[in-house]
């Protein structure tokens, strides 16, 4: 039998929420996570990417809450990114509906002074970054010493962020007596690290599908030989059968390269999204995304984490990324909550390996198609053709030392010849032009 809200004690007031925002039942990892958590341990919780963790840290500090206070924070949630950070400020909102309860939303990139507002209207809940949250304790804009509950979310990714030294600040400005939940998608060695000096004799909960894709989504890659092929076969793919379609590439110079390609044959449906995007233009542009004024979203793996759109029905992979948790990230964009969702990935005889890596160290099947006839094969950028094989190359040489590669070989400058040789037009040591 299938656990409930009722189940886990939560009250009336959440559960119509929930329900208003079509959620019935618990996830694995919240129905395993709230009980201990409302009960005040600390969580070290673990789940892969779409499986419900943002609630299964916000019911229980939304239960220990309960109603708006006169006073200063009592809960603070620290997210690595600012769309990050925005996202659990609308997952809160939603669930605090039915209550008075506030949240503020703190961030950098944007001016200070509607965050200030916020603050002096007062929140039982911040939503931070790192960066932004010392920046205003620093100026004396916010008081951290009523804080009762510290959560972190995406923990892997803060640590792949070096986010350690700003979050070791903050430890030392909240009450050491909290309550701390933590929260990541991957357990790597450095989390584990964050986890020993971070909460005190946790509850280790974690679900069953943890460390890969959930059942629902379908991944398939097909051999794509260069840049040109994979722009043509894209827009085949987004213009057949995509609903709402994520295009990952590696780097911000891709993406927009991708994104200026398909705005020019598909005007008005794209967006794109990227770390040296403005704030609101990152905002606006997902923000347009999420309400279906726009079909595609072309991005980095700044949006791989975290970020929760309905109905994402394909994940495109324009560039493979180069290991597992990546992966892992983006294709979670679609699936969501048992959802159904595609995965398709797009890789050039350089990116094949990765491919492998993930299929061996994911546990997971990536069907493998044929290029579609009807996609026609286009000429390679200039360089593109030395570059992927420079890559294989390297990637031989670090499986096998002895290999040499198919550029170990200079070529041979002819010698320089001795004075006073053949060369009429020389001059003789010490003598006259002839």
């Amino acid at each position: 039998m299938e656990t409930t809200f009722e189940d886990l004690k939560i009250t009336r007031q959440f559960i119509d929420a929930l329900e208003s925002a079509g959620i019935h039942r618990p996830t694995e990892i919240q129905a395993k996570a709230i009980v201990p958590a409302m009960a005040g341990q600390d969580v070290l919780g673990i789940a892969e990417t779409g499986s419900g963790k943002t609630l299964a840290y916000l019911i229980p500090v939304a239960g220990k809450i309960k109603y708006a206070r006169d006073g200063h924070p009592l809960a603070l949630v620290l997210a690595p990114s600012k769309e990050l950070a925005v996202q659990i400020d609308r997952v809160w909102r939603s669930l605090a509906a039915n209550t008075d309860m506030r949240s503020v939303c703190l961030y950098g990139g944007v001016g200070k002074k509607g965050q200030l507002a916020a603050l002096k209207a007062g929140a039982e809940v911040v939503i931070a970054t790192p960066g932004r949250l010392l920046d205003l304790y620093s100026e004396g804009q916010i008081f951290l010493r009523q804080v009762r509950i510290l959560v972190l979310d995406e923990a892997d990714r803060m640590m792949e962020m070096g986010f350690m030294p700003q979050l070791r600040q903050i430890l030392e400005v909240i009450p050491v007596k909290r309550q701390n939940l933590l929260f990541s998608a991957t357990f790597p060695e450095r989390t584990e690290v964050l986890a020993a000096e971070f909460l005190e004799f946790p509850v280790r909960v974690e679900s069953s599908a943890h460390g890969r894709p959930v059942d629902t989504v379908s991944q398939i890659w097909y051999p794509v030989p260069n840049f040109r092929t994979k722009l043509a076969f894209l827009l085949d793919l987004v213009g057949e059968g995509a609903e709402r379609t994520m295009v990952f590439c590696r780097t911000r110079d891709a993406a927009e390269r991708v994104s200026k390609f398909l705005e020019r044959r598909m005007p008005g449906s794209v967006r794109v999204l990227h770390a040296n995007k403005g704030q609101h233009t990152r905002i606006n542009a997902l923000d347009a995304f999420r309400d279906g004024e726009v079909k595609v979203l072309v991005t980095t793996d700044v949006s791989s984490r975290g970020i929760d759109v309905d109905g994402v029905s394909h994940v495109i992979n324009f560039e493979v990324p180069k290991n597992r948790e990546d992966y892992l990230h983006r294709i979670g964009r679609t699936a969501r909550l048992k959802k159904q969702g595609i995965a398709v990935s797009l890789a050039d005889p350089s990116e094949e390996l990765h491919i492998a890596a993930v299929v061996a160290s994911a546990d997971t099947e990536v069907e493998r198609r044929e290029l579609p006839e009807r996609i026609e094969v286009l000429p390679d950028l200039p360089g593109e053709k030395q570059r992927i094989a420079r890559t294989l190359d390297l990637r031989k040489r670090r499986a096998d030392p002895t290999y040499q590669g198919a550029f170990h070989e200079k070529k041979k400058r002819p010698s320089k010849r001795r004075s006073g040789t053949s060369n009429p037009g020389q001059k003789k040591k010490g003598g006259k032009k002839r």
